[in-house]
């Protein structure tokens, strides 16, 4: 009770001096900074908690974050969802192309990648910010953007009520946004406020100075928890070090069986061809039913529902012979809208396997290189132009069978300080020395003395 009172007494004198408004409970909220040097708001209340003996050293990860609530009912127009899906849809095709060759088996979550680096565009100005818009087609202002997000998100969660999974639990589709910030580097509030509105996310304080190597497994299993533990590792070794500040994370997890699953006694094996004219063996699933289907322009294409209804899988299979040129150049909005129901016999193949890329060099080369270069600005996240996006590494994990799809993935937007400050100089007073005590604008010295043993 004595700390209590002891805390909130600082507290109340803190509110006098400072004019502070109340605090909402359990949450911290970080002010722009005003004069150069002044002590932040949130910087003194974790001060005065900890002199105070109110905190304790638990070991608890400490939240930094808004003292706004995320808004759960976004009053979004039609159209600006309407641009953000064409804008995603636009970036999933330019960054397919751009992935293309990266290896035989390709995945990823676009809308992942999307969402991660709108976060970090939210701390993006000038130059930076353009680039990154053109590239990532946000074709809204950052005050329609975000929203858009945000309610874009909150509707996918609602998809699957009283629908399945594929492993027989039911149908799952979580997405969940995370981030993750130096302890003791300032963020700017306005920057937390779009964090905590839009995406649901305050700031998990990490030492990436004193111990890269445990923030780096800290964010991965969160990403594993959200996940399923189906990504696993995301940020490989060496992708956090010390001059990491920040990190924007998204996960994407999965679970829907289909609405009408193959049967397990109609799969046999079947030979599948390669790019390169060889062959292996695969497990062939078949079924014969009506699905939404289309054919012409070089490849046939069918719509697979879940068994909600809302979301489905569309196939294309390219002309034999003709993958590479239509690869470049296909519009799979075009094919879909040409679709219509007819009854198929299908055969595909089960299949898994995992997808793990570095983006940095690709988004470079898509038309936002400042992001990852000296050029970059990013003082709408902590007021400086110290930050740059070191890496943006995504991985993603998919699974097909005879009973649906279960599919993840996840991405992390990785800031870097332009230069790591250089290792402490070692300074151990462990022999005699001298001290003086000085006025600083008078230069007057008020006391001086020496130190030969400090037991007197």
């Amino acid at each position: 009770m004595k700390q209590l009172i002891k805390f909130l007494a600082a507290m109340a004198a803190l509110s006098a001096l400072l004019g502070a408004p109340a605090f909402a409970q359990d949450k911290i909220c970080m002010p722009d900074m005003g004069e150069k040097g002044k002590l932040g708001l949130s910087e003194a209340i974790y001060l005065l908690q900890t002199v105070s003996g109110f905190r304790s050293d638990s070991g608890a990860m400490r939240i930094v974050q808004s003292s706004l609530d995320r808004e759960t009912a976004p009053k979004v127009p039609e159209e600006d969802l309407e641009a953000l899906s064409a804008g995603n849809r636009a970036f999933a095709l330019d960054l397919y192309r751009e992935l293309r060759d990266e290896q035989d088996n390709l995945f990823f979550s676009p809308y992942s990648i999307s969402l991660a680096l709108a976060m970090a565009w939210a701390g993006a100005a000038n130059e930076t910010e353009a680039q990154m818009a053109q590239t990532l087609h946000f074709t809204l202002p950052q005050g329609r953007l975000h929203p858009a997000f945000n309610a874009l998100s909150l509707e996918l969660a609602s998809r699957g009520e009283g629908a399945a999974g594929q492993d027989g639990e039911p149908f799952r589709l979580n997405i969940a946004n995370a981030t993750w910030g130096q302890d003791g580097h300032h963020f700017l509030g306005s920057f937390l406020d779009v964090l905590a509105v839009n995406y649901g996310a305050g700031l998990n304080l990490l030492d990436f100075f004193s111990d890269p190597e445990a923030s780096r497994i800290t964010i991965n299993t969160w990403v594993e928890e959200q996940t399923e533990d189906k990504i696993k590792d995301l940020v490989p070794p060496g992708a956090i070090d010390q001059a990491t500040r920040l990190v924007l994370t998204n996960a994407i997890y999965f679970n829907a069986a289909w609405q009408y699953p193959f049967e397990e006694s109609m799969t046999e094996s079947a030979p599948f061809r390669l790019p390169d004219g060889g062959t292996v063996v695969a497990d062939m699933m078949a079924q014969t039913k009506s699905f939404r289907y289309a054919q012409g322009d070089g490849c046939q294409a069918v719509e697979l529902p879940y068994d909600d209804n809302r979301l489905s899988m569309v196939i294309l299979l390219p002309e034999d012979g003709r993958f590479d040129e239509f690869e470049s150049s296909f519009a799979p909005d075009e094919i879909i809208d040409g679709m219509q129901t007819a009854y198929v016999h299908l055969r595909m193949p089960r299949f898994q396997y995992e997808f793990r890329v570095g983006l940095a060099d690709r988004l470079a080369e898509m038309g936002m290189p400042s992001a990852f270069s000296g050029q970059a600005d990013f003082s709408g996240i902590d007021g400086t132009r110290d930050l740059i996006i070191s890496d943006v590494i995504h991985k993603a994990f998919v699974s097909v069978d005879e009973a649906g799809t279960e599919a993840a993935a996840a991405t992390a937007v990785v800031f870097e300080l332009t230069s790591i400050p250089p290792p402490p100089v070692e300074m151990t007073l462990d022999r005699p020395f001298l001290f003086f005590i000085r006025d600083i604008p008078t230069e007057t010295i008020l006391f001086a003395g020496r130190v030969t043993n400090p037991r007197g």
